[in-house]
């Protein structure tokens, strides 16, 4: 947490609350108590006095070691963003006129996208006459969707020509 976090935190002199709904150390509930009276009980055991939550009437506070609390805060956060899988949308380039080779490597790598979790956009490039042919860029597509139609993916958005390229979006189910 920074500066800023720790100015936002009701604690200790901060609480303006005339009475707070006091929760001990160990998790007891204690009861509605004055903060005056809550304060000197939490510096008597050599803690903090931290108002866990503000919106209630009267607010809720717990007696705690306000280091050791941010810090199993900080470590919750980091565990839930280490085990979350950001989807990443991996492109595909290819052009009109590709070999069977080629088009069955792009087809490999878009199974090995997919199966990671990841989206994938398909651009079909269009380079100068053959913007006359887009016809044939479009039957590229469908053919990768007719390819594919046995993989676990969704047709996002179907083939569609966005400036000189055939776009085409899958995103697994």
């Amino acid at each position: 947490m920074n500066k800023d976090n720790k100015d936002k935190v009701l604690m200790n002199e901060r609480i303006r609350a005339k009475e707070v709904r006091l929760i001990g150390k160990d998790g007891e509930n204690i009861g509605i108590v004055e903060t005056s009276k809550a304060l000197k009980m939490a510096y008597d055991e050599d803690l903090d006095l931290v108002v866990i939550s503000p919106n209630q009437a009267p607010p809720v506070a717990k007696i705690l070691n306000y280091g050791k609390y941010k810090y199993e805060l900080e470590k919750k956060a980091k565990e839930a963003k280490k085990k979350q899988h950001t989807v990443d949308v991996k492109e595909v380039k290819i052009r009109y006129k590709i070999d069977t080779h080629d088009y069955m490597v792009r087809i490999k790598s878009i199974q090995k996208f997919i199966s990671q979790g990841n989206k994938v956009k398909v651009v079909v490039m269009l380079r100068g006459r053959e913007m006359q042919h887009s016809s044939l860029a479009f039957d590229l597509a469908n053919r990768f969707i007719e390819d594919l139609k046995n993989e676990p993916l969704v047709v996002e958005k179907k083939p569609m020509l966005e400036g000189r390229n055939v776009t085409l979006y899958l995103a697994p189910q």
